[in-house]
Parts: C-alpha cells; structure tokens; sequence
C-alpha cells in the first residue's frame, strides 16, 4: 500500500493520559508523521542514538480509501479499506522539552523509522470498538489494549479529520496507545499482535 499521510491520535486512551501526568480533557490531540518513517514488519529498527529515551507506544491502525471533506460519523467506517497493527516511537525526553516550551512535536515523533507497521488485512466490518491487541518486548509483556477503552471511536476520529482535511487514498490513521509505554533499546525483540488481525516483529538494532 502507497501510504500518503500518517494521522496520529494522542491521549485516546484515559490510562495512558494519567501515566504520563497529564491532565485529562476534551482536546483532540493530532500530530503527523511523513511516510518515510514506516518501518515493514520483519525488518530491521534502528533506533536513534544521543537523543534520550526511544518508548514504545503500540496502536490499532487504519488505512482509508479516501472519503473527501466532512464525512459524517455514521458513515465514516464505509471509507477504511485495512487495518493493521503499529508503533508510534517517540523520544520521550525530547517530548517533555518540547511540551514544556509549548512547542510542536514532530522533532519527538516524526524522526526517520518512527512508524512500525505491520502488514495490511482487509477490512470486512469488524467492530472496530471491541478489538484487543497487546506488545510484547522480549517475551515479556508491555501493552494491552482494548478498542472498547478509547475515547474517541475510530469513526469519530475519521470524522474530525475530514473537517480539516479532504481524506484521501492512502492516508493511514494511528488510533491512539493504551497505558504501559515504555522505554526500547538496541537488541530488543518486538511483537505485537492482535487475532483476526495478525503477528508482527521487529528486531532493534
């Protein structure tokens, strides 16, 4: 699939709001990502060095086949054509700076291998708002989410970006992360997975 843009959802989740100290509200929280962050299942993660800690944060992910400006909610899950599983990397450190200052965040989400992906299952209608999915970082359990938790639904979600943008073939959404993101280093082997959905890894270097 020719990804166009990458949309990411922040503080989707109420316990991933509170173990980050922040404050919980009704803001939307949005930032993007370019395609030359996508890192395919079964390659090689390279994380960036020097520039604080790299943490994990594992999302329910859509691919849409366009839909245009201002789709209505109840329509707006006839406009996804994939789902799949992915990472949203951040440079924790360097994101707390950036807050602090009120500054935007890309230089903390949007750096080169940024967006792990796994590989792309059609949609059929699933209930989007009762999937599980869970991380796992050698072995060990990191991640588990529930779709039922978030807080705004994938089709609200789709609905509030058509306000601003015409949504087009190939953009991808990064539905938000549920609580237990942490820290990854060189050498960590990553899984994530979902039934229905599939099994994804990656090897850190």
């Amino acid at each position: 699939m020719n990804v166009k843009r990458i949309f990411c959802i922040g503080r989707n989740y109420a316990e991933h709001i509170k173990e980050l100290g922040n404050a919980p509200d009704e803001a939307f929280v949005l930032f993007m990502k370019p395609p030359s962050c996508v890192v395919p299942a079964g390659q090689t993660l390279t994380l960036p060095r020097g520039k604080g800690s790299v943490h994990h944060e594992a999302e329910l992910v859509v691919a849409l086949t366009g839909g245009g400006a201002d789709i209505a909610e109840d329509a707006a899950l006839s406009h996804i054509s994939h789902l799949t599983l992915g990472l949203d990397l951040t440079l924790r450190d360097l994101q707390n700076e950036l807050k602090k200052k009120g500054s935007p965040w890309e230089l903390s989400k949007a750096f080169d291998q940024a967006a792990p992906l796994g590989e792309w299952k059609p949609y059929h209608g699933q209930d989007l708002q009762a999937l599980e999915f869970s991380f796992h970082v050698n072995g060990a359990p990191r991640q588990h989410g529930k779709t039922a938790d978030m807080l705004f639904s994938v089709a609200r979600q789709i609905h509030i970006l058509s306000r601003t943008w015409a949504l087009q073939d190939g953009d991808i959404i990064y539905t938000g992360t549920p609580s237990g993101v942490g820290p990854l280093v060189p050498g960590d082997r990553l899984l994530l997975e979902s039934e229905g959905i599939g099994r994804f890894e990656w090897n850190c270097a």
